[in-house]
């Protein structure tokens, strides 16, 4: 049998085409394997550091009121979470406290924490709790992510309702966009929050779903565990509520240099 130059073109062209294909496919797998075969074992090493952050009023039924999550960092006594986690306004006359919940389940203690560090313009806040302490994850350099890359979070995405058991997601680094955190009110306006409204730092989009009680969850490596940035925001369509119903699937983290930052303040 005889074969045109341009037939032979066309059955090396297919052979070569669908070797890369198939390459392709084989790498993507493989890559994929590698983190599904890696998290189960981050998760592990991660989860005891997750915390709960919340307040404890004796008087109250039920004492415990969760507001969000944070976990272990430096020493192992000290907490990071969000600043719009920590209440502000605890009624000290009733000994409301700040309170950190440490522990799984109906196993869970609560620990007396204090703060030490606000950064409100970061939405991070650095606490101080008692007892022994807690397995500190490792904070990463938030400049070498890029867009597209797999990253976890652990937190308490629905707080007290589902008990206090981490639940992990999986993402992707969506975006690295720019972020504006609103004013309350026109009283909040001062010249430093009106040039941050002009010139707004970045954080990380995520395609994975997250709800308020992920706030504080810490974004890592599937595959070492490192923190790479903090949960702060989710997308909210419509109401508070209506995020329990139907997640948006669009959250932001701040960047882990910024956490950093704070803990060398």
């Amino acid at each position: 049998m005889r074969w045109s130059g341009t037939c032979l073109y066309s059955q090396i062209k297919q052979f070569t085409v669908g070797c890369i294909c198939t390459s392709f496919i084989a790498l993507y797998c493989h890559v994929g394997n590698a983190y599904a075969s890696d998290l189960p074992q981050t998760i592990e090493m991660v989860s005891p550091s997750i915390v709960a952050i919340g307040t404890i009023l004796h008087t109250r039924a039920p004492p415990a009121n969760f507001l969000g999550t944070g976990f272990a960092v430096g020493d192992g006594n000290h907490i990071i979470t969000n600043a719009h986690v920590v209440p502000r306004n605890l009624n000290l006359e009733k000994k409301d406290s700040l309170a950190v919940f440490v522990g799984r389940g109906g196993s869970a203690t609560a620990r007396s924490a204090t703060i030490v560090e606000i950064d409100n313009e970061h939405d991070l806040a650095l606490l101080k709790i008692s007892g022994e302490p807690l397995p500190a994850l490792v904070i990463g350099d938030s400049s070498v992510i890029k867009e597209g890359e797999t990253v976890a979070f652990t937190g308490f995405p629905i707080g007290m309702v589902l008990g206090l058991y981490p639940v992990t997601h999986q993402a992707i680094v969506s975006a690295i966009t720019p972020i504006v955190i609103p004013a309350l009110t026109t009283k909040q306006l001062s010249i430093k929050t009106i040039k941050r409204l002009r010139d707004p730092y970045l954080v990380f989009q995520l395609d994975g779903t997250a709800y308020p009680g992920n706030s504080g969850s810490p974004l890592f490596d599937p595959k070492t565990g490192k923190v790479f940035g903090i949960l702060n925001m989710v997308f909210v369509k419509g109401t508070k509520e209506n995020v329990l119903a139907h997640p948006s699937g669009i959250s932001y983290a701040i960047p882990s240099n910024y956490i950093r930052a704070i803990m060398k303040q």
